[in-house]
C-alpha cells in the first residue's frame, strides 16, 4: 500500500528567485512550463516536485491538475505520465531504474577504469 511517508521520499522543492534579476521572457517560461507571471523580473518562484521512479525525471507539479497522477504498483512510487504511458503498452515489462542503469553500465563497451587513489605512487 502507497503511503505518504513513501511519497515524501519523491518529493523536491523547486525556488527560483528573480527579485534581483531581470527573470525570464515570456517565451523563456513558456518553454520550461512556467507561468511568465511568475518568473518576471522581481518575482519568487516557488513549486513542489516529484521524482518519477522509473526515469528519475524531475516534475513540477501543477496543482491545477484534475486528473489522476500515475503510480507503480510494483515500485509503489509515483511515475511521471511518460512513464505511465510506456507501462500501460501490452508488451510492457517492468523493469526499475536502477536496473536499468546496471544493464546500461554492462553493455557500454568502455572499461571503466578504478579512480586514482590519493598518495598513490603509480
Amino acid at each position: 500500500m502507497f503511503s505518504i511517508r513513501d511519497s515524501m521520499r519523491q518529493m523536491g522543492y523547486l525556488f527560483v528567485d528573480h527579485r534581483a534579476s531581470p527573470g525570464l521572457t515570456p517565451e523563456q517560461a513558456r518553454m520550461n512550463g512556467y507561468d511568465p507571471r511568475l518568473t518576471a523580473e522581481g518575482q519568487l518562484y516557488e513549486a513542489d516536485t516529484m521524482t518519477c521512479a522509473h526515469c528519475k525525471a524531475v516534475v513540477v507539479k501543477n496543482l491545477a491538475r484534475t486528473r489522476e497522477r500515475a503510480h507503480c504498483r510494483p515500485c509503489n512510487h509515483y511515475i511521471c505520465d511518460a512513464c505511465a504511458y510506456e507501462a500501460a503498452q501490452p508488451d510492457y515489462i517492468h523493469k526499475p531504474h536502477i536496473a536499468k542503469v546496471i544493464e546500461a553500465l554492462e553493455q557500454s563497451p568502455i572499461d571503466v577504469v578504478p579512480p586514482l587513489t590519493l598518495g598513490s605512487s603509480k
